[in-house]
């Protein structure tokens, strides 16, 4: 298609969004002009060949150029692209693709689905045009730039030079993406290393915090993991994949033949709730309950802290999160740890010196990952500044989010060079 022929992005928009709702599986009775007509470049079959299978092979080559990432994993189940979800209901299609961004259904619908299929879309005009397909320019695609001392919009240079073991790997295994990525030879993404120590500093005192990229039933020999929790303290059904769902499952007591015995953490942070909560009230955001971790000792978890963060939205499956409330609540951690520690040393037991923050709010609460860290940093810098000293950890579970981390928390101290991880 020449320069002067490229297709209008809102008509593009329109037949990828017509794509969404049918699926891949129906293409053959679609009518689906503009990109038929971007799908019929040179050699693409003979006139009367049917055009549904190129026009297939044309949305495959514009979400892989989308450069990898949750934009791209939720494209691809937007769509029915993914390995399995080919006939997958329009419905299932979209509550897969929410759950890549952790937000509810009805959220995903009203903001994240139009920035996805209008990124395909955009994509696809880059292919009529017969430039390249770019991904934006943002997370690992921005890495090289900022590698090469690319100066931030608040003229600061980035951070990100500081945990280079992590960008190169991290990046790579998110900017791999084939044109082809539906044939079987197309080469495997690269994993990304799960473990980094990062230099950082608070109040002029220097150290390191441990990132984690992975699930968080796979942490071992932590003393306290924090899991985010809405104002009720009402836990998740262990079947989902929350942080919250994932350490309940994990803390439960089971039989050899798999079945529950105990709901260890359930139980105990309903206990917690009987003794201090109001029956039937939510407590003050902020507030943290302590609970033992069940089933998760035996990987050398001591403690699991459980933070209200979450507000429910009446009428609605979503929830608030104010960044002051983190904040608050990571603090209370804190103070937690001094206290139980003093019970501790008073039972002579050994005190409790690990912690684990994950990135609180930043699923369904609807904050940005750079939102909750700031949030959560501004807490653990000032206990850091006043000479706290635990050994930090932090968990992420997608490489992408834990480029953001790795740059945000090397640009507290601008050391040149990343500790590989354990």
């Amino acid at each position: 298609m020449s320069p002067t022929q490229l297709p209008d992005h809102g008509a593009v928009l329109a037949e990828v969004r017509e794509v969404r709702r049918a699926g891949i599986v129906r293409l053959r009775e679609l009518r689906l002009p503009v990109l038929t007509g971007m799908s019929a470049g040179p050699g693409e079959g003979s006139p009367g060949e049917p055009r549904f299978p190129a026009v297939e092979r044309l949305l495959r080559t514009a979400v892989a150029a989308i450069g990898g990432g949750t934009l791209q994993e939720a494209a691809e189940f937007s769509l029915g692209l993914a390995q399995g979800t080919r006939d997958w209901p329009p419905a299932d299609r979209r509550r897969r693709a929410a759950q890549v961004y952790g937000v509810s259904v009805e959220r995903f619908r009203k903001n994240q689905e139009l920035m996805v299929l209008g990124q395909v879309a955009e994509q696809l005009v880059r292919l009529a045009s017969g430039a390249p397909a770019q991904p934006p320019a943002t997370g690992a695609a921005a890495a090289p730039a900022a590698e090469a001392g690319t100066v931030l919009a608040d003229g600061s240079a980035s951070a990100l030079t500081s945990a280079s073991a992590l960008t190169s790997a991290s990046a790579s295994a998110l900017t791999s993406a084939s044109a082809s990525a539906s044939e079987p030879s197309a080469r495997p993404r690269p994993l990304a290393p799960s473990h980094h120590r990062i230099p950082v500093r608070a109040g002029g005192h220097g150290r390191h915090v441990t990132l984690h990229v992975h699930a968080v039933d796979l942490l071992r020999d932590i003393d306290v993991v924090v899991s985010p929790s809405n104002t009720h303290l009402a836990l998740p059904e262990p079947y989902k994949s929350s942080v919250a769902a994932s350490l309940r499952r994990a803390g439960a007591v089971r039989d050899p033949a798999g079945r529950l015995v105990e709901d260890s953490v359930r139980d105990e942070l309903r206990s917690w709730s009987d003794r201090f909560a109001a029956p039937g009230l939510s407590v003050a955001p902020g507030t943290v309950a302590p609970t033992g971790a069940g089933a998760l000792a035996w990987q050398g978890i001591r403690r699991i802290f459980h933070a209200a963060v979450a507000v429910p939205r009446p009428g609605t499956n979503d929830y608030d999160v104010q960044p002051a409330d983190v904040t608050r609540a990571v603090t209370r951690v804190f103070a937690l740890l001094a206290e139980e520690n003093g019970r501790s040393a008073d039972a002579g037991l050994p005190p409790l010196r690990s912690l684990c923050l994950p990135l609180l709010g930043a699923g369904r609460g609807g904050l940005t990952p750079a939102v909750s860290f700031a949030a959560v940093w501004a807490a653990v810098e000032a206990e850091l500044a006043r000479g706290g000293d635990w050994d930090l950890h932090f968990l992420v579970r997608r490489p992408e989010r834990a480029l953001l981390v790795a740059e945000l928390l090397a640009s507290t101290d601008g050391a040149p060079t990343e500790e590989p991880g354990p």
